[in-house]
């Protein structure tokens, strides 16, 4: 038998989980509550397997009940069910400790599918957030260089050479004022201090390979 506990602050949607789970032969649900703090102590109290948490929530939050929980009942598997999933959300929630992660529009079935994986250890993350913790780790991934613009990029490589500002403007055609703006710009967006550092910056990160 599966033991849950279901944490949402809307009684309909609490309720209307709870009823279709109690027609489920293999999950027991020993709790529920309407906070994430309540819910926090009821978890810890009774130590279920498997927990739905919602995540926005008053009194306690859904992120910071999971850190509770994981702190003193680490074995329990948190299932995130949520309307939201941004970054600002879904990020903070996995490492909180959440196991799974799913959206509020999913079937009463792909809920209590959820739940019996999570029970044997397997984990299921929603495909949209999949998806958008994919982007967000690929904009991690993104290197400072990448919001430079095409002349910024010209001007970067031609400092990366050794040029000074004068050959530069001579090879990209441009006044000696233009130039010292892009450097300017460069040193501001790249986070650099000087000249000798945007160099070192270019040949790190291979740019003239």
């Amino acid at each position: 038998m599966i033991r849950v506990v279901v944490v949402d602050d809307h009684d309909i949607v609490r309720k209307g989980i709870i009823a279709y789970l109690g027609t489920e032969d293999e999950i027991e649900v020993v709790g529920q509550a309407s906070s994430g703090n309540e819910g926090a102590a009821l978890i810890i109290q009774t130590k279920p397997d498997v927990v739905l948490m919602d995540l926005m929530m008053d009194n306690g939050n859904g992120i910071e009940a999971t850190k509770q929980v994981m702190e003193k009942h680490p074995s329990c598997k948190i299932i995130i069910l949520t309307s939201f999933y941004d970054n600002e959300q879904i990020f903070p929630a996995i490492e909180a400790g959440a196991f799974s992660y799913i959206l509020k529009t999913s079937s009463a079935t792909e809920i209590t599918d959820t739940i019996k994986k999570a029970a044997n250890n397997v984990n299921v993350i929603e495909p949209k957030v999949a998806g958008k913790m994919m982007s967000g780790f690929q904009r991690g991934q993104k290197k400072a260089h990448d919001d430079l613009t095409e002349r910024e990029m010209e001007v970067l490589l031609c400092i990366g050479n050794g040029m000074t500002n004068q050959e530069i403007s001579e090879k990209l055609y441009i006044g000696i004022k233009t130039v010292k703006t892009h450097v300017s710009n460069i040193l501001s967006k790249l986070d650099l201090n000087d000249r000798t550092q945007v160099a070192v910056y270019v040949h790190r990160n291979r740019l003239m390979d």
